[in-house]
């Protein structure tokens, strides 16, 4: 089991009892685990202590993870109400910043946050936490996700009730692959007591996996088949344009999982996937033990995650447009894995 200081337990607690309104927070574009975490803590939050609690995004999360959105708590996506967005965070007298390590990882959100004069809190399983802008720092990289470590905090302060549980269930699922990465003890010891006090994970697994569009399913085939590249060394990549994204009308959130296929194969170690995103390219990368791809994504992709799944961007000024977007990542996974 993870274990956790009493002391610090004890002062979030003390945080907790002295606010009447508080702000949750997550990354940009959230995952199920920024969304799963947020959900749990803005409901224990008003079901347990009895606070005025809004959840704050970036962004709007997409489609086929609004689920995962807490009933009853006010929601505010910076990307569809700005002002409104930016004034909870500004009547807050607590802010919870879950699963991202440091303020910038909201992006529109970072200025108000970081001028906000409310107690800060912290809790993520990333590296490199901003310790500095938090009055109180939970970080934890050996957990499977930050809805794993969240579940420990809560039960020691308070009985985790069944909505709560199910939104730590449904983060942690995510954050794991199903239970195919970063998983410990503790992971499938947090999954037991979640499933034995109710929480319906066939349910979960049907929201999460089993819902998507054709559109999706036809993507991941067109992608495997005409865009999967294998250099040799072991890595493998696949960029999605803006052209084939419009081509399959695919929504925010539905390439998710499709850099995980490659690593399917034997000799593949390494998968990356870029996807085009405005004007930069968002890269999600994915590898097997003794590969890293967190210093991949530090070293190239101005990112970093953990060390078997990490992500970053790339940015025009990266890479020359006369020989473009392929031969840059074919240049940096050769560069890395020579």
């Amino acid at each position: 089991m993870h274990i956790l200081a009493e002391e610090k337990i004890s002062a979030l607690r003390a945080i907790l009892e002295a606010s009447s309104r508080v702000a949750v927070l997550g990354h940009t574009h959230p995952d199920g685990d920024a969304l799963g975490s947020t959900a749990a803590m803005s409901l224990f939050l008003k079901g347990n202590l009895g606070k005025e609690v809004s959840c704050i995004f970036s962004d709007t999360p997409p489609d086929n993870l609004q689920f995962l959105l807490a009933d009853g708590v006010p929601y505010f996506f910076h990307d569809a109400q700005p002002e409104k967005a930016v004034q909870a965070i500004q009547g807050a007298d607590v802010i919870i910043l879950l699963d991202g390590n440091a303020f910038n990882r909201t992006e529109a959100l970072q200025g108000p946050l970081k001028a906000s004069k409310a107690r800060k809190v912290l809790i993520d399983h990333h590296l490199n936490p901003d310790t500095p802008s938090f009055d109180l720092v939970f970080s934890t990289p050996d957990i499977s996700s930050a809805c794993e470590l969240l579940y420990w905090i809560l039960k020691k302060m308070e009985p985790v009730t069944l909505p709560v549980g199910t939104a730590l269930l449904a983060g942690m699922t995510t954050d794991t692959n199903n239970f195919a990465n970063s998983v410990y003890p503790s992971t499938f010891q947090m999954a037991s007591e979640l499933i034995a006090a109710g929480v319906d994970r066939d349910a979960l697994l049907e929201k999460l996996y089993w819902s998507y569009r054709e559109n999706r399913v036809r993507l991941m085939g067109y992608m495997q088949s005409e865009q999967l590249h294998i250099l040799p060394g072991g890595a493998a990549y696949m960029i999605l344009t803006k052209e084939i994204q419009e081509k399959y009308n695919l929504r925010e959130g539905e390439s998710e999982g499709l850099v995980n296929v490659p690593l399917a194969i034997g000799e593949v170690r390494l998968s990356v996937l870029v996807k085009e995103d405005g004007g930069h390219f968002r890269v999600s990368a994915r590898s097997k033990k003794g590969t890293s791809a967190q210093n991949l994504a530090q070293r190239y992709f101005h990112g970093g995650g953990h060390e078997n799944a990490a992500g970053g961007k790339i940015f025009p000024e990266d890479f020359s447009p006369a020989d473009g977007i392929q031969a840059y990542v074919e240049k940096v996974l050769k560069e890395y894995l020579r």
